[in-house]
């Protein structure tokens, strides 16, 4: 350790800069309630990593609502709907029809991007390109945030309330004691290979291939750029894939009677995402709270992480506002049970999507055909494609 360290006093410190952290701090502080928040990664990166979106109704309306801005209106792309194909055939399960609400295709890094710019505007307390960070004291009334701010000066946050929005890879979570915390997961036995690809839409809505040579999906990120995925092994090399490989197979697991035609362009990004679902719980380790994916994870399929993490969020700062108005630790103390049955209900729709999309390579005739069923039950019935549309486009925080 060098110098000794500067010491700054706040009311909520917030380690993790992403989607979570920014909305909670802007939410408290529209609420008068001071806090600070740290992340180790720089602006410039995190608004360049590109990362898809799907926000249900009620993201876009904390966003909107909140006043963090209406870009996600004028900029993303409301989608009314989603084919499931299967068989070489596409069905529509239309959200508008079913259950009366949308989601927008509006990408992570430009939530990211307007949280950001709503707390400089607002005078927020945001520190980027951090170090070193740790937290300790987490079971007494000041809890703290230990780090090295980009310029190589030495910090100590002393809050009252500590918020880890750190990401599934971040420390807060890990500063739980292991005898103090479960850790539930599970690991899946494929990935998703995907791209960017600078082409035109294949399709207005998102598509949900399920194919004897395993999942796609076709999904969109703006009128010239595209993202798509396939099932993939999760040690998959994407540098061993040509372009044409890429294009050949993404077109074999969507080809039907339809005639449905991939629009091609060139690939300026690959990746292999290997996923999990993974619930830490309780959410809570003395005067800690975790929020997003800190605290849980979810495979992409139903669409859900962002969405949990703005969730969380909105039920954390309706406890951090009552305990400061009132005194009560009542909804602090409530904070995990509430946010976990909403996880939950997602884990579960995320894995139901994933299982029935997915074709494992192991998966006997029976399995396949199975699944198969599923799916057609699912198109076939009313009831099927309204809990799929509910879900998907998101519950209400009751």
């Amino acid at each position: 350790m060098g110098a000794q360290r500067t010491v700054i006093k706040t009311q909520v410190g917030i380690v993790g800069g992403g989607p979570a952290g920014l909305m909670l701090s802007h939410l408290l502080s529209k609420s008068g309630i001071e806090n600070i928040v740290v992340e180790k990664r720089d602006h410039e990166t995190i608004r360049t990593t590109h990362r898809a979106g799907i926000l249900e109704h009620g993201s876009v309306r904390m966003l909107t609502e909140t006043g963090v801005s209406d870009r996600v209106l004028t900029d993303g792309y409301r989608h009314d709907g989603i084919d499931l194909r299967f068989g070489g055939v596409s069905h529509r399960i239309d959200f508008q029809d079913l259950v009366g609400e949308s989601v927008w295709l509006y990408p992570q890094n430009e939530v990211f991007t307007d949280l950001a710019a709503a707390r400089e505007r607002d005078g927020g307390d945001v520190r980027y390109g951090v170090s070193d960070t740790s937290v300790t004291d987490l079971t007494t009334d000041t809890p703290k945030i230990l780090f090295t701010d980009a310029e190589g000066t030495e910090f100590e946050i002393h809050c009252e309330l500590l918020v880890g929005s750190d990401g599934s890879a971040g420390i807060c979570k890990r500063s739980i004691p292991k005898d103090a915390r479960t850790d539930n997961f599970i690991e899946y036995p494929f990935a998703w290979f995907g791209i960017l690809t600078e082409a035109a839409p294949s399709a207005p809505e998102l598509i949900y291939a399920n194919s004897d040579r395993g999942f796609a999906l076709i999904s969109q990120r703006s009128e010239t750029v595209q993202r798509m995925y396939f099932q993939s092994d999760p040690n998959e090399d994407p540098d061993a894939w040509s372009e044409d490989r890429i294009w050949d197979e993404l077109q074999a697991r969507v080809d039907g009677p339809d005639g449905l035609e991939l629009k091609r362009g060139p690939i300026f990004e690959k990746t292999v995402l290997k996923f999990r679902s993974y619930v830490c719980e309780p959410l809570r380790y003395g005067n800690l709270f975790l929020a997003g994916d800190a605290g849980h994870t979810v495979p992409p399929t139903g669409a859900k992480g962002l969405n949990l993490a703005l969730a969380d969020v909105q039920v954390l700062f309706e406890a951090i506002d009552s305990f400061y108005a009132t005194k009560s630790p009542e909804l602090l103390e409530g904070y995990s049970d509430k946010a976990l049955k909403r996880v939950w209900r997602a884990q579960n729709f995320s894995y139901w999507m994933t299982s029935m999309l997915h074709t494992r390579e192991d998966a006997s005739p029976f399995e396949r055909k199975r699944a198969l069923g599923e799916l057609s039950g699912v198109v076939a019935s009313r009831h099927g494609s309204a809990y799929l549309a509910e879900a998907y486009t998101g519950w209400p925080n009751a």
